[in-house]
């Protein structure tokens, strides 16, 4: 009896530091994804900035102007699943690097102070965004990794506990390191 009561409770200790393991990780993988909340916010912050002062130099390139806007627009708004994020932002940075080639053919753009400081911004937004997303996915390795390993995968039913998603990009060619050159 004595042995019975020992092993229910060794298992009881195991069961609630399994469960405190998976909470302290589900939580860790909510604050990193607001780590990324955080900088691409800065980036939505910056944007409106940045085309206002290349327009008072490309006037007559409303098109990029009107489609860096509708996509933060859209990338704001949009509170579905974390592939769809993903993709929205995918596509601001692609919107982003049009505006940029833009200044390209502008010289007097590429030396105003103001520009040259958002540029600055956006490229340094633009890294941090690129950290938190991997430190994210870090946080949703251990988090899933530990919902599945033997014994705990066992508990993971019980408590009704779900796998993270990974904040991943959807082109293979977004996977690659984005330069913004002047």
């Amino acid at each position: 009896m004595e042995l019975l009561i020992g092993l229910l409770v060794v298992l009881a200790v195991y069961v609630i530091y399994v469960y405190n393991r998976i909470i302290t990780l589900k939580n860790r993988v909510s604050e990193s994804f607001s780590d990324i909340d955080v900088q691409l916010k800065r980036r939505y912050d910056l944007i409106p900035n940045l085309v206002d002062t290349v327009k008072g130099y490309a006037k007559h390139e409303q098109g990029v102007f009107e489609r860096v806007t509708e996509l933060r627009a859209q990338a704001m708004r949009n509170t579905g699943n974390l592939h769809d994020k993903a993709k929205a932002e995918g596509d601001i940075s692609d919107s982003l690097k049009s505006l940029f080639a833009v200044a390209e053919n502008y010289p007097e753009l590429k030396a105003n102070q103001n520009f040259l400081e958002l540029q600055k911004e956006i490229s340094d937004t633009e890294n941090k965004i690129q950290a938190s997303r991997r430190f994210y996915n870090t946080n949703v390795l251990a988090f899933n990794s530990t919902l599945q390993i033997f014994p705990n995968n066992l508990l993971v039913g019980i408590f009704q506990f779900k796998s993270a998603e990974f904040f991943e990009l959807e082109d293979v060619a977004e996977r690659e390191n984005k330069s913004i050159k002047f």
